[in-house]
């Protein structure tokens, strides 16, 4: 799940087809064919090269959707079962790869730039996301269930986690990340159900505070539209995606969610 502009991407598993919402309505507008798309953990728009990424895991590839009329669809392949991937603040394609533990970096056109081997401990890594100091942040699960912050050099320097656990010290299965304007940073921690706000240093949480009916199911999935100051959340288990508005940052300790 993703947005751009006044259009609002949903992927659903196995579909082949991405669903456009009008941003400000949220009613399904049309569907953009992906021929070929399986199991996609992993959703990002470019404003600049006007197109949409997909992550494929079942067939270890992302697809590039052109967001004009055509609405032309090429892939190239990566790394066994990529899951996460983002666009960096110079327009390239960031990916993580669940099986080989790695980070793989394209141009929109999926010619390789960088490819990262995370350390041994990173097992099953999920979400990531580049910050501005080109740091990256990756969350995984295995023996250890973690948000970790790698350095330029490729090293993990904080992490926050460790055993699987449902404290607050502690994270069961975190998935999608999103950092706001301060870098402060958000967890979907799936396995707790609940949202994570982590500081940017990684020594201190708090949970987001959400009116939600039944609660949070599996939250899997977030977006950050820092120009709407917006929030979506896409659950795993309860299939909702759920929208906050009015989000200036995550340190906010009480929001209303839109539905």
């Amino acid at each position: 799940m993703t947005s751009l502009d006044d259009n609002m991407f949903v992927v659903r598993f196995e579909s082949q087809q991405v669903e456009v919402y009008d941003a400000v309505t949220f009613t399904l507008q049309r569907r953009l064919s992906v021929p070929g798309l399986g199991e996609s953990y992993g959703l990002a728009a470019c404003a600049s090269n006007k197109c949409l990424y997909a992550s494929d895991w079942s067939n270890d590839c992302v697809h590039r959707v052109k967001l004009t009329r055509s609405n032309a669809v090429t892939k190239w392949f990566v790394g066994q079962r990529p899951t996460g991937l983002t666009v960096n603040t110079v327009k390239n394609v960031v990916v993580v790869i669940e099986s080989e533990r790695k980070l793989q970096k394209f141009t929109t056109h999926g010619t390789p730039l960088q490819t990262i081997q995370l350390q041994p401990d990173i097992k099953s890594p999920t979400g990531v996301t580049e910050l501005t100091s080109g740091q990256f942040l990756i969350s995984h699960e295995g023996m250890l269930h973690r948000v970790c912050l790698l350095d330029v050099q490729e090293a993990v320097v904080q992490s926050y986690g460790g055993t699987q656990g449902s404290d607050l010290t502690k994270v069961n299965r975190p998935a999608g990340l999103a950092v706001d304007e301060h870098e402060n940073i958000l967890v979907a921690d799936y396995g707790n159900n609940r949202l994570l706000v982590l500081d940017r240093s990684l020594t201190s949480a708090h949970e987001m505070s959400m009116s939600v009916d039944g609660g949070l199911e599996c939250p899997f999935s977030l977006w950050y539209d820092k120009s709407r100051g917006r929030l979506y959340v896409g659950e795993g288990k309860g299939r909702r995606v759920i929208i906050v508005d009015h989000l200036k940052d995550f340190t906010a300790s009480h929001v209303l969610p839109q539905m």
